[in-house]
């Protein structure tokens, strides 16, 4: 089998390919993707040259970790039939060429284990459940805080605000500095940083990825309080130790999701505890790859951009 991915040849060398596919074995799954999207953290380092190293980096690898298709082969005793619909968070069946994270492409060979069931009804949409998982993991770890500020209104800040909405008392504030990502608050404020005069936060969630942040944050915390590194940072972070001293400053970093954290966010979307409406705010064609990766990295209205997979064979 063949299929056609976006391949990243180098910082800045994005085409698309025709791969060979490994043959399948008895536990795999065939998945034709419908659509995959665009992740403006890690696959922007991807672009840039500046992703730190994983197991499985180097050029060229195929990106990606959000894909929805539908299941076209499956084994005999596998809990997935032919046509379920399914969410993939990456794969590794490309030959020599990388997977990381390995979902962007027309037909992915994946383990059934690593593909999840989802209602069909969903559509383009479930590209978010990785996200919407990274989020759930950030706020239900072991004694951890509810969020009273999250730092970012793209779409990891906002699914983190929703899923603090759905948890009900006082809602988050959220900051964000870029004046097209201000809009469509569902249930909180949204300010910019200077118009926050408060300095007693009790948990701070940061989603924005700003490594020179920590500073600015710790001076607004709560004695006692706690700041969690939701987003991705490619560079060393640091902060002044006294004001984190004087304050008990205590720092989680969230790490990727587990599959009971996605599990957890198709519950609550099976039963209206969470929406994804209005975080998808560009799609183009997979054949548009290169012209669509641009857009989401450079325009800033881009909040999540996808590819359809659907015309490409």
């Amino acid at each position: 089998m063949e299929t056609l991915a976006v391949v990243l040849n180098g910082p800045q060398k994005l085409e698309l390919r025709r791969l060979p596919l490994r043959v399948p074995d008895d536990g795999d799954l065939v998945v034709d993707i419908a659509w995959s999207g665009i992740s403006t953290g890690t696959e922007r380092l991807l672009w840039q040259g500046r992703m730190p190293y994983f197991p499985g980096m180097g050029y060229p690898l195929v990106p990606g970790y959000e894909a929805v298709g539908r299941v076209v082969a499956a084994p005999r005793d596998s809990a997935h039939r032919i046509d379920d619909a399914v969410f993939v968070p990456g794969a590794a069946c490309f030959g020599e060429i990388k997977g990381l994270f390995g979902a962007a492409a027309a037909r992915l060979v994946v383990p059934a284990s690593r593909a999840v069931s989802i209602d069909s009804r969903l559509g383009e949409r479930a590209v978010l459940l990785a996200l919407a998982a990274t989020a759930y993991h950030a706020l239900a770890a072991p004694g951890a805080s509810r969020p009273d500020l999250i730092v970012g209104h793209g779409v990891l800040g906002r699914l983190l605000a929703r899923l603090a909405v759905s948890r009900g008392g006082a809602p988050p504030v959220i900051w964000e500095t870029n004046a097209d990502r201000m809009g469509d608050p569902q249930g909180y404020q949204v300010r910019r940083p200077e118009q926050d005069e408060r300095r007693n936060y009790n948990c701070i969630v940061d989603a924005s990825g700003d490594p020179a942040i920590l500073d600015n944050l710790i001076a607004r915390l709560a004695l006692g309080g706690e700041i969690v590194l939701a987003g991705f940072y490619a560079d060393r972070l640091s902060f002044a130790f006294p004001p984190a001293f004087m304050r008990e400053a205590r720092l989680r970093v969230a790490a990727e999701f587990r599959p009971e954290d996605l599990a957890a966010v198709c519950r609550m979307l099976q039963h209206g505890r969470l929406s994804l409406d209005g975080l998808i705010t560009h799609r183009m064609s997979a054949a548009d790859a290169p012209a669509a990766y641009q857009t989401a990295f450079d325009d800033p209205a881009c909040l999540k951009m996808i590819l359809d997979w659907r015309a490409c064979a």
